[in-house]
């Protein structure tokens, strides 16, 4: 009896749905990047505006959305123009050599280039000297770009 309730018990978690495959349906990983605000207004309306799940262009595995169908259509011909710089990251962590998370709601464009700080605090310190950390961030992020943050 112990043996036949051993196989039954094999056979039956054998028909329950995995959450890889639950209903038969392919569980994804959708990564939002810049925490679904839209890359193309920062720009062009100079404010940090949510975007929507109605209008979303996806680059190099990560969905981006955008507030309405223009702007996904100018961020879709020139994604560059638009990404923020240093993956995202914290501009100011990545002049000091770290990468911080970017809080959305704290940037700045400089020179045509969308930069996120960590928080209002790090943005002055940021805004203290923004060429030379620039500078700094630019030469660092070639180093730690392909490095976890959990690792620097």
């Amino acid at each position: 009896m112990k043996q036949f309730l051993l196989s039954f018990f094999a056979f039956a978690m054998m028909l329950v749905p995995t959450a890889s495959n639950a209903g038969g349906h392919e569980v994804g990983y959708n990564l939002i990047g810049v925490q679904g605000y839209d890359l193309v207004a920062y720009h062009t309306k100079s404010k940090a505006l949510r975007g929507n799940g109605h209008n979303v262009a996806v680059h190099d595995g990560i969905s981006y959305q955008f507030m309405n169908a223009d702007n996904r259509k100018a961020f879709e011909e020139n994604p560059a123009k638009y990404l923020p710089a240093y993956g995202g990251y914290c501009a100011f962590g990545v002049a000091k050599g770290k990468k911080f998370s970017a809080d959305p709601t704290v940037w700045k464009v400089v020179d045509g280039t969308l930069y996120l700080n960590l928080d209002k605090k790090i943005q002055g310190l940021w805004n203290e000297d923004i060429p030379g950390l620039i500078k700094d961030a630019d030469k660092n992020w070639s180093g730690i770009q392909g490095i976890k943050a959990s690792d620097l």
